[in-house]
């Protein structure tokens, strides 16, 4: 009998109070993650070590207004929103394993529809770090350094047409829904360019292209190192620089100087040009209003002024 115990203690199989667990061994665990997935394996260090190396790559510099630098659209809306509206960009991130909802159907496909613009998955931890933490949510778009252009190249692209220049240069105005607001109304009203300084004031980011609505891709916008010298050198030219200002010793709209080649110069909304740049303007004039209100912000007030310019010279 004890003999007989111990061959059956021998035999394999499942065991008394095993609780299931070779049932549960032989069941399956889905489908095998591709090679990119796999952490440590080659394929997933590769594609890695790709995500660093784009986001890392210096912007190079370029042409004589050179370029600024390059800048992360990241969340679901935000990216969907940029490639609507026609941003420039070299590379969408997408998280590997991503849920697949309307929005990122939507950016995978504006992005497929516009070419030149590369696909990348990267895992999640990947993603936080380019975007420090930020809630991308599985969507990142990069946009290139925009290519400016040197002040000079707006008036002299002007006097090659045989037209008058027609000029607008914001002095420390910040916001650039203020900038693609101002670059959307001189296309609207033939104006040949902007002209932003190079520190302390907006530049051309992926908000200011969208709510210039396409107008971004027609009107360049140049970048001084030091505006006050760059209206100087507008005046040699032959342009008349004409500034914004509350305090202004005429209105806008007896102004025949706008008629002629100019440089209308608009201040932030609330401390207005600076002392050097007003020193610098040949006329300081102001738009009336009647409402009572103290200021307008530099995209409305400059739409204001362009008009006035574009119907003298019409």
């Amino acid at each position: 009998m004890a003999a007989n115990n111990r061959r059956m203690s021998g035999k394999k199989g499942a065991q008394v109070g095993s609780g299931g667990q070779r049932r549960r061994g032989l069941e399956g665990k889905g489908p095998t993650p591709p090679a990119e997935a796999r952490k440590g394996h080659k394929k997933n260090r590769i594609a890695g070590a790709k995500a660093k190396q784009a986001v890392r790559r210096p912007a190079p510099r370029g042409g004589r207004g050179g370029k600024g630098t390059s800048e992360m659209v990241v969340g679901r809306n935000s990216v969907v929103e940029a490639l609507r509206e026609g941003v420039p960009a070299t590379m969408l991130y997408v998280q590997q394993f991503i849920d697949n909802d309307e929005r990122v159907r939507e950016a995978l496909q504006l992005a497929a529809d516009r070419g030149g613009i590369h696909l990348m998955e990267a895992p999640r931890p990947e993603l936080d770090r380019m975007t420090n933490g930020l809630n991308h949510q599985g969507l990142v778009l990069q946009v290139p350094p925009y290519e400016y252009a040197h002040p000079e190249d707006l008036a002299a692209a002007a006097y090659d047409e045989g037209a008058d220049p027609l000029i607008v240069a914001l002095d420390g105005v910040t916001d650039p829904r203020n900038l693609g607001a101002v670059v959307r109304s001189v296309s609207a009203f033939g104006g040949h360019g902007v002209v932003v300084p190079e520190r302390r004031a907006a530049g051309m980011s992926a908000g200011a292209w969208k709510t210039s609505a396409g107008a971004a891709a027609r009107t360049p916008v140049a970048r001084a190192a030091n505006l006050t010298r760059a209206l100087e050198s507008y005046k040699k030219a032959g342009l008349v620089v004409v500034g914004l200002a509350a305090d202004g010793e005429a209105e806008v709209g007896d102004l025949e100087a706008l008629g002629g080649p100019v440089v209308i110069v608009v201040g932030s909304e609330g401390k207005g040009l600076s002392r050097l740049v007003g020193e610098t303007c040949d006329f300081r004039v102001r738009i009336p209003m009647p409402g009572g209100t103290e200021s307008l912000n530099a995209g409305v007030a400059a739409g204001v002024v362009l008009y006035e310019a574009s119907r003298r010279r019409a």
